[in-house]
C-alpha cells in the first residue's frame, strides 16, 4: 500500500486530515502511527475553526520532523523549514485555490490532472482529495531535496 492509500485508509477509518496525512509518513518521521493520531487530533477542520486545512497542517508537521532544528543553527534551520512550508502551501492553492479549510469545503473539487493520485484513486469525497493530494505534494518536495 503507497502513502497515498495509506492516507486515504486512514480517513476511511475516521481519523481527521491532519490526521491522515502525518500518519502516511510516520515510517519517514519516526513516530508512531499513535503518537501521529495524538499529536494531529487537534488539527481536523481547520483546528476546529475552519481555518488552516488539516491536510496541510499534516504536511506541515511532516515536512518540520524530516527537517529538524539545528541548535548550532536555529535561524537557518528555521528558514529552511519556513521555505518548505511555504513552497508546500504555494502548490496546495495553486491546484485548489484557498487554504483554508472552511473555503475548501465550499469549493466542490473533481479529480482531475492537476491531483494525480486522487484521479488515480478514484476519489470522490473532498477531504479524501485535499489529503492525497497533500501527500503527492509532500512527495515531490521531498524528491526535489534528494
Amino acid at each position: 500500500m503507497d502513502r497515498f492509500e495509506k492516507a486515504n485508509d486512514y480517513h476511511k477509518r475516521g481519523f481527521n486530515c491532519c490526521q491522515s496525512v502525518l500518519a502516511a509518513f510516520s515510517d519517514l518521521t519516526g513516530l508512531s502511527e499513535q503518537a501521529s493520531f495524538d499529536i494531529g487530533g487537534g488539527f481536523g477542520g481547520g483546528a476546529g475553526t475552519g481555518e488552516l486545512c488539516g491536510a496541510i497542517s499534516g504536511a506541515v508537521m511532516t515536512l518540520g520532523l524530516l527537517t529538524p532544528a539545528d541548535p548550532a543553527d536555529p535561524a537557518g534551520s528555521k528558514k529552511r523549514s519556513v521555505a518548505l512550508s511555504k513552497e508546500l502551501q504555494k502548490r496546495f492553492s495553486e491546484k485548489f485555490g484557498a487554504l483554508r479549510c472552511q473555503d475548501l469545503l465550499k469549493n466542490k473539487f473533481t479529480p482531475d490532472d492537476t491531483t494525480p493520485a486522487a484521479k488515480a484513486l478514484g476519489l470522490t469525497g473532498h477531504c479524501d482529495i485535499m489529503i492525497v493530494t497533500a501527500v503527492e505534494i509532500v512527495e515531490e518536495l521531498l524528491a526535489e531535496r534528494a
